[in-house]
């Protein structure tokens, strides 16, 4: 089996597909599950530094990594001294990598200079790098796109200063900040960057399937992938996709595989969270849940549907839950 060794003493992955951090979207339930499933990494949501170190609770619960491994915890922040001591807390709670969020867009992030804008800084990017491996004995790793603009495609330079810095492995989003999400990934942009270093890249964006991501990894020469929005509402897809790629049978689990997993989730975010906090925080993951089960017919409105991301009732959100793989599997076996 092909595999990517995170560092010199790090985690050897399993295969060549990893579960994106997602913020608000990737936390412990949803990893776990994947991990089940065969994802080869998966990777917490983004942890404010600062917030973090300072005991914030939604910080601490996001770095949460009970029954994943190997763990790992993605921190942002633009001050090295709360980067490396992010970095430290992750570690002495039992992180097993830290990931450096250098590639998120949002204008909350890059407002505040942190994310993908620490790309037009590439000397405090540097900086933050260089903290934040000093700080740790586990594996450091980087996540960041091809650049802030068209007239600022620095990832490869950038990426030659992380690995020079400690970095153990890199992951490009093959867009521009400015790009955010619009447009197609460009996977063969990636290639510069692959050939700008001599640790592992993986190559993210658009991938939704095995055969993106065959396709990504011929055009960026990358070392594996990594799929973000495509999971939400399959966990299981990151694994299929790490099997497919290995030659291995990557069959789709059955309609009750699929509705145990997404209880699981559901049951695991009200455990987290509480049943007031837990069931509002999951109704992305039941739309999208219920989305893949019962794909919607344009125009007209799902009354189920519509009361599972409505529902305050976290028993009446499981039943109507469950209902949409219950006739998923009478569907199949209708077929």
């Amino acid at each position: 089996m092909s595999n990517i060794r995170i560092g010199e003493k790090g985690p050897v992955l399993l295969g060549r597909a990893i579960l994106a951090p997602m913020s608000g979207v990737t936390d412990v339930a949803m990893r776990r599950i994947a991990r089940r499933f065969g994802a080869s990494l998966v990777v917490s949501e983004m942890v404010a530094s600062d917030s973090y170190v300072k005991g914030d609770e939604e910080s601490r619960l996001r770095a949460e990594g009970e029954g994943v491994s190997p763990h790992v915890v993605q921190i942002a922040g633009r001050d090295p001294y709360w980067m490396g001591e992010a970095a430290r807390l992750a570690e002495a709670s039992g992180a097993d990598v830290v990931d450096i969020n250098m590639g998120c867009p949002a204008k909350k992030v890059t407002g505040g200079y942190a994310g993908s804008a620490l790309m037009r800084t590439p000397d405090l990017a540097h900086s933050l790098v260089a903290a934040t491996v000093a700080a740790v004995k586990i594996p450091v790793t980087l996540k960041m796109r091809l650049g802030w603009d068209d007239t600022c495609l620095n990832a490869a330079a950038l990426a030659r200063r992380a690995e020079q810095a400690g970095v153990a492995m890199i992951t490009i989003h093959g867009r521009t900040r400015a790009q955010f999400y619009t447009g197609r990934a460009n996977w063969a942009a990636i290639r510069a960057i692959v050939e700008a270093v001599s640790i592992p890249v993986v190559a993210n964006g658009d991938c939704a399937s095995a055969d993106d991501a065959r396709a990504m990894l011929a055009a960026s020469g990358a070392a594996g992938v990594m799929i973000g929005r495509a999971a939400v509402g399959r966990p299981w897809l990151v694994g299929r996709i790490a099997a497919a790629l290995e030659g291995l049978a990557d069959d789709e689990p059955s309609p009750a595989q699929k509705r145990d997993a997404a209880l699981e989730h559901f049951h695991g975010l009200i455990d987290q969270m509480g049943p007031r906090v837990g069931v509002r925080h999951a109704r992305k993951h039941l739309a999208a849940y219920a989305d893949h089960a019962r794909p919607p017919t344009p125009g007209r409105e799902d009354p189920d549907r519509r009361r599972l991301v409505t529902s305050e009732d976290p028993r009446e959100v499981a039943a109507l839950l469950a209902r949409f793989f219950d006739d998923l599997d009478s569907r199949a076996r209708a077929a």
